[in-house]
This record gives structure tokens, sequence and C-alpha cells, in this order.
């Protein structure tokens, strides 16, 4: 069973020890609690097909061991003297992002996601004297939530409203704001659903997430275009067309037909094939994080008034006020929560695309039951 050595290795962490992205217990710093700060005790934490990209190096990480996880929900344990949202006991989240400069235009308009110092959950380094809890931290790369523990400014964590089970409550700081976000200014901020159509590319976790809250939006139909037919059962149960875009013919019927697309593939797919689908006027949103260029010809573009737009996270504001959303509206994402020393299996089903829609949670508690390693050499869920 796991135990912590000192008071300055204060939490058990699940990550990486290099680009092979095999995951291994191990312990962590977190720094202490200073004026605006909320320590908590993580229950629950997601797993995101973000973790993988970066624990394997392709988004440049180059410092480890790396604890990934930016879907956390918990307990919050201390709070710095000058703290005045929250309270011990609060259940509360944290998501993909902890701190911003707040002093730039976007941060003033309350778009911190967009912040160019912005500091990620983890993967990112704290620069010099930057927050009240960052000395202990300066040089080095932020941890995320597989872990037991994390101290957080207060302007980055969020109330978890009543009717939000922790177990899923950190899912809808990923998945649930990347997509609520897109729809919110397409379809909320433009009247509301009634007699909007949203297309999906994908139907993963991001793909079902965008289902329920465009369902929740009050839209006229959701249809999903995917590349085959494995998820079509799934996907109708859901309520929604399905539609094998590899077929040419079956895209000729829905030529014209939706408002917003919303494409959450992750992986190089051909874009210029799927715009047709847009009504006049349309929206295709990029949610998949695709690090190669794509090609789309200037003519539909300007023949049929397309927009083409990219769409990270929400900033604090709004990713509250989708955590309000879902509460009213009861949308629960597809999820099941494993036991820690399945990490690594999962992980790697999600990095060779054998993952399904729902998403994984991990049960922190679980990391207890591991062996602490200092090594790569011993894996934490052999």
């Amino acid at each position: 069973m796991a135990t912590l050595s000192n008071a300055t290795k204060n939490a058990l962490a699940l990550g990486s020890f290099d680009t092979q992205a095999d995951l291994y217990c191990f312990e962590i710093a977190r720094p202490e609690v200073g004026p605006n700060d909320v320590a908590i005790d993580i229950q629950y934490c997601g797993m995101c097909h973000s973790d993988c990209h970066a624990c394997n190096g392709d988004w440049g990480l180059d410092s480890w061991p790396i604890a990934p996880g930016h879907e956390i929900a918990g307990i919050v344990t201390a709070i710095g003297s000058s703290v005045s949202k929250f309270k011990v006991g609060e259940n509360v989240g944290v998501g993909c992002m902890i701190e911003s400069c707040r002093n730039c235009d976007m941060c003033q308009d309350g778009l911190e996601q967009l912040c160019p110092n912005l500091i990620l959950t983890y993967g990112s380094v704290f620069p010099k004297g930057k927050g009240d809890n960052m000395k202990d931290a300066e040089g080095n790369h932020t941890n995320g939530g597989y872990s037991t523990a994390i101290t957080v400014n207060e302007h980055f964590v969020f109330h978890i409203p009543e009717g939000i089970d922790m177990k899923y409550a950190g899912i809808l700081l990923c998945a649930g704001i990347t997509t609520y976000s897109p729809l919110n200014r397409h379809i909320l901020q433009k009247g509301g659903g009634k007699g909007k159509k949203v297309a999906i590319v994908g139907f993963g976790g991001l793909g079902q997430m965008a289902i329920k809250l465009a369902k929740a939006m009050g839209v006229d139909s959701v249809t999903i275009l995917s590349r085959n037919d494995k998820k079509k059962e799934q996907a109708i149960k859901l309520g929604c067309e399905y539609i094998v875009h590899s077929n040419e013919e079956n895209i000729k019927a829905a030529i014209r037909s939706c408002d917003v697309v919303l494409d959450t593939v992750s992986a190089p797919h051909d874009i210029a094939s799927l715009l047709p689908v847009l009504k006049a006027g349309g929206t295709y949103v990029l949610l998949g994080a695709v690090g190669k260029p794509f090609e789309v010809s200037a003519m539909p573009m300007i023949f049929n008034y397309y927009t083409i737009e990219g769409s990270p996270i929400g900033g604090v504001p709004e990713t509250q006020e989708m955590l309000e959303f879902c509460a009213k509206h009861k949308v629960v994402p597809e999820y099941r929560v494993i036991d820690a020393k399945e990490a690594n299996q999962q992980f790697k089903a999600m990095m060779n695309g054998e993952s399904l829609a729902d998403r994984c949670v991990i049960d922190i508690a679980t990391l207890k039951n591991l062996e602490v390693v200092e090594s790569k050499l011993d894996s934490c869920s052999a």
C-alpha cells in the first residue's frame, strides 16, 4: 500500500516517466496554501485523449515525470486567508487551466483560456514569481489531476452544483465546456435551438457530450457524421440521425441542412468534403486537436458565406455557467469509473483508438493501493 515519505512530497500521482505513455505511481510536491488558494482532496479524475498526447510527447512536452489529468473533482480541505468563494468541505472542480495573467484583454473579458500567459493544469511551466503559491514550483512544470491532491488559486476552482455527481463532474470541465462553448455562441446566444440543426463529426467522448448539450438547448435535430457505422446503433439510441460520410451519396442527402458543424475528430481528415453539410452562412467549428494542416478551397467559402473557426475550452464565467446548465437540464455524460490499476490499459486503448463513447474516470482513492516507484522500471499497474 502506498504511503507518503515526507512533508515535501505530499501527494501520490499517476503519470509518465517518458514518452512511452506507460503510467507509474510516484510522489509529487504540492505547494502550500497561499492567501488566495484552495487545497483540494481529489476524489475523481476523468481520462482525456489529451492526456495521452501530452504523455506521449506529441505536443512538445520534454520534462518528466508528469501526472496528467484536467477533469478534476474533489473536496476542499483548506483555504487561504483571502479566499471568499469557497469553504472547507465543499464539492469543487478544476478544469484545464489553473492560472492566467488576469490583466490582458482576454482575461478581463472572462476569456482566460485565450490568455497568452495561460498556465495549464499540467505540462505548463510556472514563470518566476507568478501567483501566491508558485515560489516552490518556479521552473517546474505543473502536474494534473491523476493525483490525490492539488492546490489552485480560487479563481480557477469551480463550484459543483447540486444534482451533479462528483464521479462525472470533472468530465464536464473538459468535454462539457469544450462543446458547450461553441454551442453557446452559435445556438443559445442566437435565439436558442428552435429551428436550428447541428451536425457532429465523430462520436467519441466529445461527440456524445455535444449531442446531449445540443438537445438540452432545444435544437431541431442532431446528425452524427462518421466514417463508418460502428457506433450507429448507439447514436440512434441518443436520438440522432447518423450518416456515414465516406459514402458520397450519403453526404448529398445532408447538403445545406445544418447551421453548425462541430468537428471533434483529432486525426487528419478531409474537412472540405464535409463543408457542404452547412447551410449558407453556417459555421464549421474545429474542436479536435489535429496537428497537421488541412486544405479548403476559397470558392465554396466565399459563395456560401461559410465560417471555419477553432474553439478550445471556455473561460471561467462560461464554465461555471455550463455547470449550472448541466445541473438544470440533467445533462450527464456517458462514463464509467475505473480503478487506478486499470488506467494503463485504458490509456493504451485511447492511444490505439479503441475507446468507445463513454469516458473513463479514475477513482483516485485507489491510488493508495499501488506501489510507489522511483523508476520507470516498475509499472504501477503491474
